[in-house]
């Protein structure tokens, strides 16, 4: 069955608006985590901080996901060395 053009364009519309959502969402949550992180404290231009979240993102999509000590890892570890 055959659907007319003006469908299918509603259809990538309502589709289009879909992932506008989509990606406003996951940019305030990667946004609120860089922040929780203390990246926007970091002096960094643009693009030293797309390269850096490339190399991230490389990391993490190929399965190592070797977790440096977070603050609480490295204050459990402090505490054991006194």
């Amino acid at each position: 069955m055959r659907r007319p053009s003006s469908r299918i364009r509603e259809e990538i519309e309502r589709l289009q608006e879909q992932l506008k959502l989509a990606e406003t969402k996951e940019a305030e949550r990667i946004g609120r985590l860089a922040l929780k992180a203390g990246l926007g404290d970091v002096n960094a231009s643009d693009t030293e901080l797309v390269a850096g979240f490339e190399e991230m993102a490389r990391r993490f999509q190929a399965g190592t996901t070797q977790k440096a000590p977070g603050p609480a890892a490295r204050s459990q570890a402090d505490a054991s060395d006194a």
